[in-house]
């Protein structure tokens, strides 16, 4: 499928091409979503720039993402929809980049493209060029890791305070399951971020390397430096999120221990407890011939008040000592 962004009085229109159809001569930017072979040779004639394959970008190495056509600047990012799947053709879209259009490859439907897509139907102030649209498509992309850690951040307060404000049910060991499966889901989430602001990284610093040959204005090769340090500072937010995320978890992992060594201990207190008791029991059960109270009329009831005795004193001993 094509859509064709067309420069209009309003901004750009938006056209979806029938199979077999023309590209229009001014289209801006082409949007490619799971092309066919077709299409795609369709865009390769319009942009005189080879587009890779889905079977490409699945297989391309990370530091083969990034590279010059004789017509083009081609960069493979992954985009913020990363953090939500684990195919890397369906996460990252490929922008194929001169001086005059942009062309994307997607099979994936990303919330930035589609934002960007509005944007450029509706304001006319973007310049109709492949590397305006770009730049609005990256303030979009950062704008969106941003908004996904603050997600991350906002679940880990919310998990930090159920942890250590409100307390986990310490008679449901499902409670401390669930806490540890969704810590683990956001440290996921945190890592697949980490490294969609690493793609967009060296996609930045590529782009203002070649920012001559695509023709980038110098407000446009600023903007790269300014889009490289908000990465920056979100990929450092993420690492201070690992980190205290590494301590949430060793915190929920030392509640359970806790738990556990409670639940040790009662049972050590209660077979202390009852170890007089025994010891009175086993004396008074071997019936030896000549054991003094054999024939003893309050021999029970006497055996039975002094475990009584034992176990009360025991017990009295071991609240006096703080150990229950």
């Amino acid at each position: 499928m094509i859509f064709a962004y067309c420069p209009s009085a309003n901004g750009l229109a938006r056209i979806e091409l029938a199979p077999g159809a023309p590209l229009p001569p001014t289209s801006v930017w082409i949007d490619l979503v799971s092309p066919t072979d077709e299409e795609q040779k369709t865009a390769e004639k319009l942009m005189g720039a080879e587009i890779p394959t889905r079977d490409e970008i699945a297989s391309i190495e990370t530091s083969e993402r990034l590279y010059v056509e004789p017509g083009a600047v081609v960069m493979t990012v992954h985009m913020p929809i990363a953090t939500r799947t684990i195919d890397p053709t369906v996460s990252s879209v490929t922008f194929v980049l001169n001086a005059e259009k942009l062309v994307t490859v997607r099979y994936g439907d990303p919330k930035s493209i589609q934002i960007v897509s509005g944007r450029v139907q509706s304001d006319p102030s973007i310049p109709h060029v492949g590397p305006a649209i770009l730049f609005a498509m990256l303030d979009t992309i950062v704008s969106r890791c941003a908004d996904e850690m603050e997600s991350a951040s906002g679940e880990f307060d919310e998990l930090s305070v159920e942890v250590f404000g409100v307390g986990l049910n310490t008679r449901k060991t499902d409670s401390y399951q669930i806490a540890i499966k969704r810590i683990g889901r956001i440290g996921l989430h945190v890592a697949k971020l980490h490294d969609v602001c690493t793609s967009m990284a060296r996609a930045l610093l590529f782009l203002s390397t070649h920012a001559k040959r695509i023709g980038l204005s110098e407000e446009q090769s600023a903007d790269c430096g300014i889009f490289g340090q908000d990465i920056h500072s979100i990929k450092e937010h993420g690492d201070a999120l690992d980190n205290k995320l590494n301590f949430l978890l060793d915190a929920t992992v030392g509640l359970v221990t806790l738990e556990q060594n409670q639940i040790a201990k009662i049972f050590t207190v209660l077979g202390l407890i009852f170890m007089p008791p025994t010891l009175i029991a086993s004396i008074y059960g071997m019936n030896f011939v000549n054991m003094p109270e054999l024939r003893w009329e309050q021999g029970f009831l006497f055996s039975i008040g002094l475990m009584f005795v034992s176990v009360v004193a025991t017990f009295v001993f071991f609240r006096w000592k703080r150990l229950l």
